[in-house]
């Protein structure tokens, strides 16, 4: 009698020592977890307390860089921090966007892209090293504006439908530049042959700066669409003819200037976008703090003449709403790359 009752209070030791055991752990990781958030609190409460890198996947000149650049001094005076424009051209927008992914999601790493390199370079490449939709957060879409048809003056063309007859005539003859394999300027010219029914041959570059240098000079490739802020002042100084804009509508800057619909290519649009992101687990204090802070610099009578200028529409939406702007995004160009079958040269 004695032994059975020895043998159940070992037993009812033992559960209880387990029981014990258990919810030390538990409390353990409770406190672990309590720490964590406290110090994840207390940074996102502290910064920005140095330099913040702002990745942009162009090299220096694209329009990527070139609207960062416009933001970018407003937000150091508004965070009281230097924040350095940090050019990562190449493959597309791939490497700079490659980059921003694996970046520490501690809000000292901001990506300011266009579309290529978030919806349309993974619908074209077989293995992309990121996520658009899980990798980043968006903070804010920033402006949208319409790309420009350009031709070198030494092309005998002086309108659309001059260009789309002599490119019937001599199939495969003339070339055209884009920022590189997978850049929204490389989707939008395949899309523009595909609706105009001609063969005008893809010459890819690192960046849109040198594949504009040459379609100025005349060095081998003939026309391009870009978008207006690097191109402009060549359109005004002649050194490029302007055949139409890409946009649904003409554009306020360039009232006489007609869309690529109207001149000869009924129903064709495509237009640009640039925004600001994040890489995915910033802290939500930080992203709040950046959404505002943008909005405010974007928003400003000063900066958003500055955008009207070179042709943009200033848009400065929520987090939510370019989230979802994104997503529309990311199908849409799915749908036109496989209509159009585009691929990576």
């Amino acid at each position: 009698m004695v032994m059975g009752v020895l043998g159940y209070d070992h037993r009812s030791m033992k559960n209880s020592t387990f029981v014990l055991l258990s919810l030390a752990t538990i409390a353990g990781v409770f406190a672990v977890t309590a720490r964590a958030q406290t110090a994840a609190t207390s940074a996102a409460q502290a910064w920005p307390s140095k330099p913040i890198r702002v990745i942009t996947p162009v090299p220096a000149g694209g329009t990527p860089d070139v609207v960062a650049r416009m933001v970018t001094p407003g937000l150091s005076a508004i965070l009281g921090q230097q924040l350095v424009v940090d050019n990562r051209g190449g493959a597309g927008g791939l490497i700079g966007a490659e980059l921003a992914a694996r970046a520490a999601p501690d809000g000292y790493t901001l990506f300011f892209s266009s579309p290529g390199s978030l919806t349309i370079l993974p619908h074209l490449q077989k293995q992309v090293a990121y996520n658009t939709l899980r990798d980043f957060v968006p903070v804010s879409l920033v402006c949208i504006g319409p790309f420009l048809l350009i031709t070198h003056p030494s092309m005998p063309v002086k309108t659309l439908k001059d260009l789309l007859a002599l490119a019937k005539s001599q199939p495969g003859k003339w070339n055209y530049a884009s920022a590189g394999n997978g850049a929204i300027n490389h989707l939008a010219m395949e899309l523009f042959k595909n609706m105009a029914g001609v063969n005008i041959t893809h010459v890819p570059y690192k960046g849109a700066p040198q594949a504009v240098t040459d379609v100025i000079g005349g060095n081998g490739v003939h026309m391009m669409l870009n978008s207006i802020p690097p191109v402009i002042q060549h359109v005004k100084s002649g050194r490029v003819r302007l055949l139409g804009v890409s946009s649904a509508r003409r554009s306020p800057q360039l009232p006489d200037v007609p869309t690529l619909s109207e001149a000869g290519v009924p129903g064709y649009e495509l237009s640009t976008w640039f925004g600001m992101l994040v890489p995915t687990n910033t802290p939500k204090d930080i992203i709040a703090r950046l959404h505002g802070a943008l909005v405010k610099v974007t928003r400003a009578p000063e900066t958003k003449t500055q955008f009207e200028t070179l042709g943009y529409d200033v848009v400065g939406g929520t987090p939510e709403e370019f989230a979802a702007y994104i997503r529309g995004e990311n199908e849409k160009y799915a749908k036109i790359v496989k209509l159009i079958g585009a691929k990576v040269d």
